[in-house]
């Protein structure tokens, strides 16, 4: 999995200075994380609404798997609105986890092309189911098929 060490003067603080070290999550974490602070209609499973802030939060907290030995970062630091982390040094490590762990803008550009494997599957099942179902159909000599030889 992917990291990211990054060295904190201290220009946040004193308490944050340091070494943070960040890992990519898996997809199930993060799927969990989301699923854990959005909240769906019963009926049609469409959101309600998100705690974008949460999720966030969870996502740093997921991801960091290194920090000072004082460790200054908690999830309850990053989720509090009185004593949290500086708005800086959230948004630097927001920045980091949604890079560690996020879709990058190449994998969006390779997920949104076609895949030539899927039009060719696509056009040869389209044209031969085409081809099977217009009226009779005639082999390339021009003759049609020998009829079997079977006893009645």
């Amino acid at each position: 999995m992917r990291t990211e060490t990054i060295e904190i003067c201290e220009r946040f603080g004193k308490e944050y200075a340091g070494k943070y070290v960040f890992q990519e999550i898996t997809w199930a974490k993060r799927s969990r994380i989301i699923q854990r602070h959005t909240k769906y209609h019963p009926v049609t499973g469409q959101v309600v609404s998100s705690d974008f802030v949460a999720i966030q939060a969870e996502n740093i907290w997921a991801s960091l798997k290194e920090q000072p030995p004082s460790k200054p970062i908690t999830l309850e630091k990053l989720l509090g609105e009185e004593d949290g982390v500086p708005i800086e040094l959230g948004e630097l490590f927001s920045r980091i986890a949604n890079k560690l762990c996020g879709i990058t803008l190449d994998e969006q550009r390779f997920l949104s092309e076609p895949c030539a494997d899927r039009s060719l599957i696509q056009h040869s099942q389209s044209s031969a189911y085409a081809k099977s179902s217009v009226g009779p159909q005639t082999n390339s000599q021009g003759s049609r098929p020998k009829p079997s030889k079977s006893s009645s």
